[in-house]
């Protein structure tokens, strides 16, 4: 099968074509020929040798994929033979042609949704419905979104006010990307690239962080005493959030990280198909910024890094 091999960690360029053996799902496990496999900006920390993550090289990375059922594995019996499913590989994986997935999970592309618009949506849709779960809005908060036009960005500042936020400000890098967020719902937009900027936050009650490093402590500076709250998800800098607990107690406010395998089952398991349901009923979009072939993984990369496009970056098989 035709695949994308990353033998060691460095630029785009060590993403290469090959041919690899067709895979046979094990127990719990499907394999979809795929038609499409999502690229993430942390796949390119991955590939870089920046993002700290546990790969066996050569391996072939990737985490979201979409495709046909050609093959069960022992003890599936709810994922028929030529259904079409979108899901994730639990790590790596998917730069392929044939992509295995555990069968839990996978959800079913609902009717009127394509491939594309699946693979688009659940992922970063169903990370952002739990980081907006999980912020317990009391109603006309003032919210910051950092990379408001990040794949994940793009939904919290879409959907805030739904779940009950009053004031959105959101960050982004470019004009463009600014213009963008405004048209998204943000009713405050701020260049995240101006050094100090968040020196220009009035209080927030709920920052959804995505930038860690120190710009998470400043942000945590304009946090409201008391009831203010930071939720962590991202490491854009590629680094952590730079908090510490007397950071938070001369505040008194928290933070929750947003991670680790309860975090992933709550998101998979609730808001995966919860999102999926919004994109069959019209109440959440679809954003594809690119689609390339899967032998053009290197040029999707250097795309996400480039931090030129808003939506998703897809391969295409």
């Amino acid at each position: 099968m035709r695949a994308i091999v990353l033998a060691a960690t460095g630029g785009p360029e060590r993403l290469e074509p090959a041919e690899l053996p067709r895979p046979q799902p094990g127990e719990g496990q499907v394999l979809i020929r795929a038609q499409a496999v999502g690229v993430s900006y942390a796949e390119t920390q991955i590939r870089a040798g920046t993002l700290p993550f546990p790969l066996e090289l050569p391996a072939v990375i990737g985490a979201e994929a979409v495709g046909e059922v050609v093959e069960a594995g022992p003890g599936v019996t709810d994922r028929p033979i030529g259904s079409m499913l979108v899901g994730m590989t639990g790590g790596v994986g998917a730069y392929a042609e044939y992509v295995l997935l555990p069968a839990a999970l996978t959800c079913p592309v609902p009717d009127g949704v394509t491939p594309e618009e699946a693979l688009a949506v659940a992922t970063p849709g169903a990370i952002a419905l739990g980081l907006l779960h999980r912020a317990r809005f009391a109603g006309g908060e003032t919210i910051l979104v950092e990379a408001g036009t990040s794949s994940v960005g793009t939904y919290l500042v879409q959907h805030a006010k739904e779940f009950g936020a009053g004031h959105v400000i959101a960050t982004a890098g470019s004009p463009d990307k600014r213009d963008r967020a405004a048209e998204l719902g943000a009713d405050t937009v701020l260049d995240h690239g101006t050094p100090g900027w968040p020196g220009d936050l009035p209080d927030v009650d709920v920052a959804f962080e995505s930038i860690g490093g120190a710009s998470a402590t400043q942000v945590l500076g304009h946090l409201t005493p008391g009831t203010g709250r930071m939720l962590s998800y991202g490491l854009l800098s590629g680094e952590p959030a730079a908090v510490t607990a007397a950071d938070l107690m001369e505040r008194g406010v928290t933070i929750t990280g947003c991670s680790g395998p309860a975090w992933a089952a709550e998101v998979f398991g609730t808001h995966y198909p919860e999102m999926l349901a919004r994109l069959a009923s019209g109440r959440s979009e679809a954003y594809v910024a690119r689609t390339l072939p899967l032998e053009k993984a290197a040029e999707a990369h250097r795309l996400l890094e480039s931090r030129a496009v808003t939506g998703r970056v897809l391969l295409t098989l």
